[in-house]
């Protein structure tokens, strides 16, 4: 796809999780396109890639978690047998309670329908060797976590096999957009869909929208007396990978937009640390990303107001592996049949 002029019915710019969940959409759907992206850092590539249905600090549901992952496990499922890897492990989740009120907050939201089904009511006053958990601990069904870093990196070498990838930065002035078609170089596509995360802020079509890059950064711990086979969230979350290595994080930094890991940021993981587990640990390594963020914390899917053949799918935050897939179904809809896009998450709630 490299030379001559061709046509296809998708542009997409961008593959992190939203690039990837809108190229597995086109493709059930029969749908040629052709992918650009610039291997600039990929929020995708550095996230934990957690998910969870519970919002922990105030025990309250993720938006629409139920119908979301009822969509995201079988479509991580699906990309396992695709790429012949593995990407989804799922475990329970173990929230330390910090006090009494902490325990009587739990008890009230599991008793709620909406949680009940993924949160144990009982708290489990087991001493875990190596945690400190002096009030007991709630348990979370229905979490796990993909590896979405192995996850990017099996799925661009499916692309390059298929050489439906360009690795190049897109040129905004080099876009023509008309009614019927977009025009880009040598290629004409019915469709162009953004989903360049933080690079949206250079993109003169969506620059507009109000994302907002959160800073975060993980360590990656080795500690030999820690045996643990879950997901452990305290004042930071704790992830197994096996052999006991650990990550840790998360931290949130809404002033420093640089990729790179810092001191600041190494020293309060550390400190954190220190008030979950209460044995030794080496940090092996430390990573960070910039996380696309929107204020009101819905995802940025829609057309834009002049051309409806230019889409973005963006914004996803913090629980990009859970909304991907349903996010990139619902714009696939809106753009091919017109239907219409929920309110909460159409960018023209921002007009």
């Amino acid at each position: 796809m490299n030379s001559g002029n061709f046509k296809v019915d998708y542009i997409i710019i961008g593959l992190g999780l939203a690039g990837i969940a809108f190229a597995e959409q086109l493709q059930k759907e029969n749908k040629t396109f052709i992918v650009f992206e610039n291997e600039s850092e990929t929020a995708s590539l550095v996230a934990g890639g957690v998910y969870n249905p519970v919002i922990l600090k105030r025990f309250t549901p993720v938006w629409n978690a139920t119908e979301q992952l009822k969509i995201a496990v079988p479509f991580y499922t699906s990309l396992e047998k695709k790429l012949h890897i593995k990407i989804h492990t799922s475990f329970p989740l173990k929230k330390v309670f910090k006090s009494i009120e902490d325990q009587n907050n739990w008890f009230t939201a599991s008793d709620k329908p909406v949680l009940s089904q993924h949160m144990n009511p009982k708290i489990s006053k087991e001493k875990i060797e190596g945690i400190i958990g002096d009030y007991g601990f709630g348990e979370v069904y229905g979490t796990g976590r993909i590896d979405t870093k192995k996850l990017i990196v099996a799925y661009r070498k499916y692309l390059e096999d298929k050489d439906q990838i360009r690795y190049e930065n897109f040129e905004y002035r080099a876009l023509e957009v008309q009614k019927s078609a977009v025009y880009y170089k040598n290629i004409t596509s019915r469709y162009i869909v953004f989903s360049e995360g933080c690079g949206i802020a250079n993109n003169p079509f969506f620059n507009h929208l109000p994302l907002n890059g959160v800073k975060g950064e993980l360590l990656t711990i080795h500690a030999p007396d820690l045996h643990i086979d879950f997901l452990l969230k305290s004042t930071l979350f704790l992830l197994p990978l096996g052999n006991n290595y650990y990550k840790a994080g998360a931290t949130f930094n809404w002033k420093d937009k640089t990729w790179t890991a810092s001191e600041e940021g190494r020293e309060e993981l550390i400190e954190k640390l220190k008030n979950v587990i209460d044995v030794p640990y080496t940090v092996v390594k430390q990573s960070a990303g910039i996380r696309p963020t929107v204020k009101d914390r819905r995802p940025l899917v829609g057309t834009h107001l002049k051309y409806k053949n230019m889409g973005v799918l963006n914004g996803l935050g913090t629980r990009g592996v859970m909304t991907a897939p349903k996010m990139a179904h619902e714009l696939f809809s809106h753009m091919e049949y017109g239907t219409e896009l929920n309110a909460e998450i159409n960018i023209k709630r921002f007009l």
